[in-house]
């Protein structure tokens, strides 16, 4: 209120002051001098105003403001030496201490995939070997196999979505940042067709982390039936946006609200764990992009932007 209160009065009451002072100078002084000393004053006064408004206004939220960029960027946000005024400095503690149990909490979920994966492996390798074992015995009757190729089958998918949690934590960690041309991405070898165009487009994001996120798109089309996929990239008053459409069956009505979630596939059967999509999402959020699902008249068609 100091601040705000001070402002808006010094707006008001120096042009008031500059016409008085100058009608009160002007019997001693030529109209030229009072003229001069009172813009000289007026200078001052708004000199001053502008510091206290930089120094207890624009500098703490700019300081807040770099310290969110350190804390999105995966970084710990050093204290700051002012935060202005109290309600300023109230905000900007706020921000920072929310900040510090948001990492907490994303560190204790990392922490936890990393144990409980490591720990998983130990007793599903000893699974596999009995299950192999096992296999092995040809005096084990038809419906033993039976079962026994159930705990093989079962064992393998148990590998896979564990190293899809493992994939998920990663992603929530922003360690890809930095910036990469669609051209500098280096795409796997797939059994269908990737056409790229905007190759020269720079998006926010390492050449790591965009090969995984277009890895699990073009996987996801190829896995569905696609043969093939357009990758395009564009400049837009949005920022970089990168579309991804396929000649696919495309997802249905019903899925196209669940496809993001983890563990939600079609193809359970074939092996499909659902974490692609759910990584992908998870990484972009990471990194300060969006990725959602566009309607379109055959196939699927991403659209991500940063």
């Amino acid at each position: 209120m100091l601040v705000l209160g001070g402002s808006l009065l010094a707006v008001l009451v120096l042009p008031v002051f500059g016409l008085v002072m100058v009608s009160s100078l002007a019997p001693g002084l030529s109209g030229g001098r009072a003229l001069l000393l009172v813009a000289v004053v007026s200078l001052v006064a708004t000199l001053v105003l502008g510091w206290l408004l930089w120094r207890l206004i624009l500098r703490p939220v700019r300081g807040l403001a770099e310290r969110a960029e350190v804390i999105r960027a995966g970084g710990v946000a050093e204290p700051m030496e002012h935060y202005g005024t109290p309600e300023i400095g109230e905000l900007g503690r706020t921000v920072l201490e929310m900040a510090e149990v948001l990492q907490a909490r994303e560190l204790a979920v990392r922490s936890y995939s990393d144990h409980v994966s490591h720990e998983l492996k130990t007793p599903l390798t000893a699974i596999r070997g009995a299950a192999e074992l096992l296999e092995a015995d040809n005096t084990l009757s038809a419906e033993a196999s039976g079962l026994v190729s159930g705990i093989v089958k079962a064992e393998a998918r148990l590998e896979r979505l564990l190293e899809a949690a493992r994939k998920i934590a990663a992603a929530r960690n922003p360690m890809h940042h930095g910036a990469a041309a669609l051209g500098d991405v280096i795409l796997p070898e797939a059994g269908i067709e990737v056409e790229l165009s905007g190759r020269d487009v720079v998006f926010p994001l390492s050449a790591d982390g965009l090969q995984i996120v277009l890895g699990h798109l073009v996987a996801n089309a190829e896995g569905a039936g696609a043969e093939r996929v357009s990758v395009a990239g564009a400049m837009t008053r949005d920022g970089a946006v990168l579309t991804v459409s396929d000649d696919g069956p495309g997802i249905s009505a019903g899925n196209r609200g669940k496809c993001f979630e983890p563990f939600f596939t079609t193809r359970r059967d074939a092996g499909g764990t659902g974490m692609g999509l759910a990584i992908v999402q998870t990484l972009l959020l990471a990194h300060g992009g969006e990725i959602s699902l566009e309607p379109s008249e055959a196939g699927a068609r991403f659209r991500i932007v940063f």
